[in-house]
């Protein structure tokens, strides 16, 4: 029987959906102990034995790659992929998926919490009246203000109607345009630069490549508005921490809603976290219990849809592998 890695920490040792899919294709599933993301010393124990994985969020080197001789198929719960060595799996014709459609809804809602834990000094008032005080600082209202969506995607696009709903202005900037959506939900379309110029609030919302690492820099953040928020939902490495620091701490940015940092998990020590206008969460934004739930499922679904022959398509990451992939 194929045994399929349950990588994904808050699936492991969880029933559900997913794990009946892949019981009813016929493979067994493994669950290492733990909660936390896997280790490499986790993954070289357990992943060599295994023919798929159900991944989270762990590295998955070329090497690690290279000593998984029985391993096909590694389906991320999710759609961001830099964690996989894609070019060392793809010369090993293993297909690497992804769960497109599935957690964008909880990406947008996390994003909105963080810009109204920014933009309200919700977590700045909690701390405040915690300590026995009482700090009634007027805040600047989130309708009128003008958001800049960098990437219009399905999370992109998720966020403009929540934007709407809060009264707000929308803006986006994306490579691929849709006259036709712009137009239906009323986004206006601007170059980046020029987004980041008249933007009141920014919201990231970009693969991390090597075209987007750092592509908020000391440069583009010096092009923001004076006084603007930054909201990074995607991955940490979109942002120039150090410049990012420089300019929460010398006004010229107003706060900062991060999920993601470059290094995760976080230390204690990281210098973003300890200032008293940036609210974070521990890369949390695609993952509720509905998106979870689907997530898991579809990875679970791309996993035996390929064992039995069928070709998952829209969520094939590496479709080079596929002219003559068997499993």
């Amino acid at each position: 029987m194929p045994f399929v890695l349950i990588g994904a920490s808050p699936i492991r040792h969880q029933p559900g959906p997913f794990r009946e899919v892949l019981h009813a294709g016929g493979f067994d599933t493994i669950d290492p102990d733990g909660d936390d993301v896997l280790t490499a010393s986790q993954l070289a124990e357990y992943l060599p034995g295994c023919e798929a994985i159900v991944a989270g969020g762990e590295g998955l080197s070329a090497p690690l790659i290279e000593a998984c001789p029985r391993l096909r198929v590694i389906a991320r719960t999710g759609v961001g992929y830099d964690a996989v060595d894609v070019a060392a799996a793809t010369a090993r014709k293993i297909a690497v998926t992804i769960t497109p459609g599935t957690n964008h809804e909880s990406v947008a809602e996390q994003a909105f919490a963080l810009l109204l834990g920014v933009a309200r000094r919700v977590a700045i008032n909690d701390r405040v009246i915690r300590a026995g005080g009482w700090d009634r600082t007027i805040v600047r209202p989130l309708r009128g203000a003008t958001i800049g969506l960098v990437g219009l995607g399905r999370i992109g696009r998720a966020m403009v109607p929540r934007a709407r709903a809060f009264g707000m202005r929308v803006l986006a900037f994306d490579e691929v345009l849709d006259p036709a959506f712009d137009a239906e939900h009323g986004v206006e379309c601007r170059p980046f630069e020029a987004l980041l110029a008249e933007s009141d609030v920014v919201s990231l919302h970009l693969p991390l490549t090597e075209a987007t690492r750092n592509l908020i820099d000391e440069r583009r953040i010096a092009l923001m508005k004076p006084g603007a928020i930054l909201i990074n939902t995607s991955r940490g490495g979109l942002v120039d921490e150090a410049a990012l620091y420089q300019a929460l701490t010398n006004g010229h940015l107003a706060g900062a809603g991060l999920d993601v940092f470059q290094a995760e998990p976080t230390r204690a020590d990281h210098p973003l976290i300890a200032l008293p206008n940036v609210v974070s969460s521990p890369h949390i934004a695609g993952v509720d219990e509905r998106s979870m739930a689907d997530m898991a499922e579809m990875a679970a679904r791309c996993i035996v849809d390929l064992h039995e022959g069928r070709w998952p398509g829209p969520c094939v990451v590496n479709p080079e592998v596929g002219p003559d992939w068997c499993w």
